[in-house]
């Protein structure tokens, strides 16, 4: 696959999860915990019927192995962190935290795996990491409860782990089948989260948009992320999920109407920013190897 077209089809995989935030402020009933839980539901029955096409009765076995547990696990925490930050704060705010994604990612994979990362891509965490601070300071000075963010957090971390496993698996080579992982961490979240959820409240109208948010925000799009991981280095795939910051809050304030207020505009536009000049250097910073070399 070139680079210009892994970088397309995770450009794609953004675009489907940014619909998270303006489909959930839809719902009439579910909240919180239950959201999660149909949401893991719905993703999960969706992987079992794309995996099991794809996969056969190869399928089964492959769910098996630390590495695919592990990744699972990860899985599992960003399904849950996400949905459950967007209960206790705005979407702003959660996709902004997210965007701490690339800086740790590329420290985890520095650390981890001896990647080298490039200059301008450096450069790109550090402007992303300043927008980010400048939300987290607004909001504590504005006295606004941090217990959303706090939560978004959690999914950060667990994707900069998730994408430098990819990454470790990819390198060692041995064929290992990731793809299950995204069930398993489906199928984790739905399982913990179904106490919490209790008694569930949902109509035909939410369990509808809970559903889309299964299929075409998480089981399509992750899938397809855990592919791209063969083509793109972690902290590049960490970069380019940045587009969902911008994409989310966009959709959320065009279409339920949620400003996303002056400090998360800032922090997105930095983020942004960075995620556009780093790609456009990509081609010079090729271009400048080729001739040293």
């Amino acid at each position: 696959m070139r680079h210009r077209t892994a970088v397309f089809l995770m450009l794609l995989v953004t675009l489907m999860w940014s619909s998270a935030g303006v489909v959930t402020r839809q719902l009439e009933a579910a909240r919180g915990f239950e959201i999660t839980f149909w949401r893991s539901s719905f993703n999960a029955l969706a992987l079992v019927v794309i995996l099991g096409l794809m996969r056969g009765r190869a399928l089964l076995p492959a769910l098996r192995g630390v590495a695919v547990w592990a990744s699972g696990v990860c899985w599992a925490v960003m399904f849950t962190a996400f949905m459950v930050a967007l209960s206790l704060t705005t979407v702003a705010n959660v996709l902004v935290t997210m965007s701490l994604g690339p800086l740790l990612t590329a420290l985890f994979a520095r650390l981890f795996l001896h990647q080298h990362i490039p200059v301008r891509t450096w450069a790109a965490i550090i402007v992303a990491s300043v927008g980010i601070a400048w939300m987290f300071g607004q909001q504590a000075g504005a006295g606004g409860s941090l217990a959303g963010v706090l939560v978004a957090l959690g999914v950060p971390l667990a994707a900069a782990s998730n994408w430098c496993l990819l990454q470790k698996v990819g390198q060692q080579g041995g064929g290992t089948d990731m793809l299950p992982a995204v069930l398993i961490g489906a199928c984790v979240s739905a399982v913990a989260t179904l106490p919490l959820a209790w008694p569930l409240q949902s109509g035909a109208h939410d369990l509808g948009l809970l559903a889309f948010l299964g299929v075409f925000q998480l089981a399509v799009p992750c899938l397809l992320a855990v592919r791209l991981a063969r083509e793109l280095p972690g902290h590049e795939i960490a970069l380019l999920g940045q587009a969902e910051t911008l994409l989310g809050v966009l959709w959320a304030w065009l279409f339920a109407g949620e400003h996303p207020g002056s400090a998360a505009l800032i922090g997105g536009s930095l983020v942004l920013g960075a995620l556009i000049a780093n790609e456009a250097l990509a081609p010079f910073s090729v271009q400048s190897v080729s001739k040293n070399a």
